[in-house]
């Protein structure tokens, strides 16, 4: 990907909304882009494996789960459906596992931490909904560049 956020951030400033959340990469692909899909939901992954299990069609997944870090919402073998579907990357405003296994596959993905603990599975949460949070909003269907830089999403 030759775009940067910091090129889009100085050619379009606050036309942009810049993602504040302090994100560590885990994926192999550092740069990603894509349509977003959004998925609320805190604790419980199994509403975004779900929405992993459709064609992403090189788009990006931003969760949010409400910044916990109790429990991963994603792990090796989620980020696998991820990349059999076609989707770019994946955006956790909350935990991930199995880092050393995400490094190595081919897919971004930025989360705040790691931790060992899988998430529940009753399928609660939302899909499709305005999200914000790190004071940058994503809505379904807009666009999302992330990088070693940062997070920035399109405006409307």
């Amino acid at each position: 990907m030759n775009i940067s956020t910091a090129d889009l951030s100085d050619e379009f400033g606050d036309a942009l909304s810049h993602c504040d959340t302090p994100f560590v990469q885990y994926g192999l692909h550092k740069s990603f882009a894509g349509a977003i899909t959004t998925v609320r939901c805190v604790e419980d992954n199994a509403l975004l494996r779900s929405v992993l299990e459709t064609p992403g069609r090189g788009g990006v997944v931003v969760v949010d789960g409400a910044g916990s870090t109790r429990v991963a919402l994603l792990g090796d073998m989620m980020a696998q459906l991820a990349i059999d579907n076609g989707w770019a990357g994946v955006i956790i405003n909350g935990a991930v596992r199995d880092a050393r296994i995400l490094g190595g596959m081919e897919l971004g993905v930025k989360a705040l931490r790691t931790n060992p603990r899988r998430g529940s599975k009753t399928g609660a949460g939302e899909k499709d909904v305005e999200l914000t949070f790190g004071r940058a909003t994503f809505r379904p269907g807009d666009h999302v560049l992330s990088d070693e830089d940062g997070v920035v999403v399109q405006i409307r």
